[in-house]
């Protein structure tokens, strides 16, 4: 019997708007309110904005917080900083994209860290992996014996993203804080109730769909304020409500990984294309070996981009296969581009430069028939 969906503290707006609602990672998510297309074409062209409340939040507090998340991850937590503690003492923190691995360098799931002082780090999870992650960040803990203590607080938190070209103009009629000065993967902590009366916000120049925009955490019984103003500020600037169909759409076009298709218990983040986000210089974290002998031997195989050349859609398992149909490997996310009007897709192939470098051709098994796709380095709205 399937366990009864959770609802993030945004659902019964979701109902009232007419949204299609469909179960994504244990809970009951908007997938689009007029069409896909329609709320694609407003985050590149506008601004959208995005219930993503079903992601987790996870603190780790403590005098040895830092020793800890260096082992927790691959990417450098040492160059973080909390708010007004960076090289120029400007009130933002810093926030970084990172990837937590298994002894034999599998990726448990991809994740942001914040550095919100000194012996306090906030991680933000995926949905989906709350349980997984939870148990894999427990079990590190204990056999560390580091002094620091990990609070789930996903059940407490609300997450809103505000993403496109307008959103900045929107957030400035909502607040007076200096959110438009926010370097790419800075935010602000703002006093309690300094933000539309919010006592726990975050206020973070990151995103996933290849936009500009902001992610705003705040305690959830705050989150129906939090969007009502700024549903209100962004209509004059085209904004609309947009569902988890468009985000999927968007992130592809970005072609950033999603956990449970690029990313997987399976997969490391040297072949998804994340070496950059790998820092193994002088640091020992749970994977680093077997990573470092990835790097050192080069991934079998490599995550790549492709735009088909035929009219045809990629998707999630078909294979990628060479001109005489040999298996290559499979999509692990396809869709029709919106800004492209063509279908793009994200997959694995061998590493080897026939198929894995900008420009090569695959073909993709669609129904039995294969159709010619050209290999392209995303972001693939930015090639138009």
């Amino acid at each position: 019997m399937q366990d009864t969906l959770k609802t993030t503290p945004l659902h019964d707006v979701h109902v009232a708007l007419g949204a299609k609602m469909m179960p994504f990672g244990g809970y009951d998510m908007p997938v689009q309110y007029t069409s896909i297309l329609d709320e694609h074409r407003a985050v590149r062209e506008a601004a959208g904005l995005f219930d993503v409340s079903h992601m987790g939040e996870v603190w780790v507090r403590g005098p040895e917080a830092l020793a800890f998340v260096q082992r927790l991850v691959t990417n450098d937590a040492s160059k973080l900083f909390p708010p007004g503690g960076g090289p120029d003492g400007a009130p933002h923190g810093r926030v970084m994209y990172t990837v937590m691995c298994r002894e034999d360098g599998t990726a448990v799931d991809d994740l942001l860290v914040y550095r919100m002082a000194d012996d306090a780090f906030f991680l933000v999870i995926n949905a989906a992996n709350i349980a997984k992650d939870l148990a894999h960040i427990r079990a590190l803990h204990a056999a560390t014996g580091l002094d620091c203590a990990v609070e789930d607080v996903s059940e407490e938190m609300a997450l809103l993203a505000l993403q496109g070209p307008r959103a900045f103009d929107v957030m400035a009629e909502v607040t007076d804080l200096p959110v438009a000065d926010l370097p790419y993967y800075h935010f602000l902590r703002p006093e309690p109730g300094a933000f539309l009366g919010c006592e726990r916000a975050i206020l973070s120049h990151t995103g996933y769909t290849g936009e500009r925009g902001l992610e705003i955490y705040c305690e959830a019984e705050k989150a129906v304020a939090v969007w009502d103003a700024l549903t209100t500020a962004g209509a004059p600037y085209g904004l609309r409500p947009a569902g988890l169909g468009a985000r999927d759409t968007l992130r592809l076009e970005a072609g950033f990984c999603l956990y449970g298709h690029e990313l997987d218990d399976e997969t490391n983040p040297i072949e998804a294309g994340l070496g950059w986000v790998v820092k193994l210089d002088g640091r020992t974290f749970t994977g680093s070996e077997a990573l470092r002998r990835v790097k050192e031997a080069g991934p079998a195989r490599k995550l790549v981009g492709f735009v088909m050349e035929e009219r045809g859609i990629p998707r999630e398992g078909y294979a990628l296969v060479d001109e005489e149909g040999r298996p290559l490997g499979e999509v692990t996310s396809g869709s029709q581009s919106p800004v492209l009007g063509k279908g793009i897709g994200l997959g694995y192939v061998p590493n080897d430069p026939a198929y894995a470098t900008p420009g090569a051709t695959v073909y993709v098994d669609v129904r039995g028939r294969r159709m010619k796709a050209t290999v392209t380095k995303p972001p693939f709205h930015k090639a138009v």
